[in-house]
């Protein structure tokens, strides 16, 4: 399928379980197996993230061997204990004797894990750059260590860019509410909020009220420099009080427009949820099939034509 719409493009698909691609990342499986260098040296890797003072999660741990089995309908983890090796929930048991020689004489047997796909991938394509979702980046990132103990560059990495796909009737929906495509990236309150102030016949904003109220607390303060200190904590007290009076009246006015206004905020609501569904990106719940049953191979060369990798952006693209 993905040939039958990409093909005319230049795409080349490799098998990843051919028998020559796979005898190429045999001397990588032996050193997998009987070394357990992913392991080490990931782990390592991931204690190093750990102790850095980041907000990056873990997206991966290695086991201690990082390869499948499989066989006809089987496609098991490859596990070792005091040096015999065995297949999952299975009676398969090995020597490493017995395992290397399998591995010689079936390399198409063993399969990467996510650890040591990327590996492989780069070993039998090399790659300047790969290019990836956030996701896979997020776990690319953990990767380095491995590639360099096995002696294989390691690409650069690149975030592929992102779409939003909008049609002119929701483009027009949007312009007779005056509200922008980039006012859609906000969350639904702060969406919510900012509507109701650019509609409303009322100032909503006390701003003018903050500060009037903030020069006369001003003048109070001078005076309270000429007595005790008591009388100038009575009026920091007395100005957080009121300011925070303000505050509290800003925000029950705005609840009241946002109920008086709600049939117009219905209708953001939903073109919102319409374009972010369940306040997400796009992409990450509708399939390009569904556009492309409506829009057919246009879709496709739409989004070959706007689309560049080496330009970091968020594309809105109009159907």
């Amino acid at each position: 399928m993905v040939n039958k719409l990409f093909s005319i493009y230049g795409l080349v698909i490799l098998d990843g379980n051919d028998a020559l691609l796979k005898k190429l990342y045999t001397p990588y499986i032996e050193e997998e197996l009987i070394q357990q260098t992913s392991f080490k040296v990931v782990s390592k890797t991931n204690e190093d993230i750990n102790a850095l003072p980041s907000n990056y999660k873990i997206q991966v741990n290695p086991r201690a061997i990082n390869l499948f089995y499989i066989n006809h309908n089987l496609r098991e983890r490859i596990l070792e204990t005091d040096g015999v090796y065995g297949v999952l929930d299975t009676d398969i048991r090995w020597t490493k004797e017995e395992l290397l020689a399998e591995v010689k004489k079936h390399p198409k047997r063993f399969s990467p894990n996510v650890i040591s796909r990327p590996l492989y991938q780069e070993i039998i394509l090399p790659n300047l750059c790969y290019i990836g979702g956030g996701g896979e980046l997020a776990y690319w990132l953990q990767l380095k260590s491995n590639f360099e103990s096995h002696n294989v560059t390691f690409p650069m990495l690149l975030l592929r860019n992102s779409v939003l796909l909008i049609t002119e009737k929701q483009k027009e929906k949007l312009a007779k509410m005056n509200v922008s495509v980039g006012d859609l990236f906000l969350n639904q309150d702060d969406l919510m909020t900012k509507v109701t102030k650019s509609i409303s016949d009322i100032n909503i904003d006390f701003s003018p009220q903050k500060d009037q109220l903030q020069k006369q607390f001003d003048d109070l303060y001078l005076l309270a420099e000429q007595t005790d200190k008591s009388f100038k904590g009575a009026v920091a007290a007395q100005e957080v009080k009121q300011i925070k009076g303000l505050e509290n009246l800003e925000h029950r006015l705005l609840k009241a427009q946002k109920r008086k206004l709600d049939d117009i905020l219905d209708r953001v609501r939903l073109l919102q949820d319409e374009l972010f569904p369940g306040q997400s990106l796009q992409e990450r719940n509708m399939n390009i099939s569904e556009f492309y049953l409506e829009y057919g191979e246009e879709i496709i060369q739409k989004l070959v034509q706007n689309l560049d990798p080496l330009h970091s952006e968020f594309l809105i693209l109009e159907l």
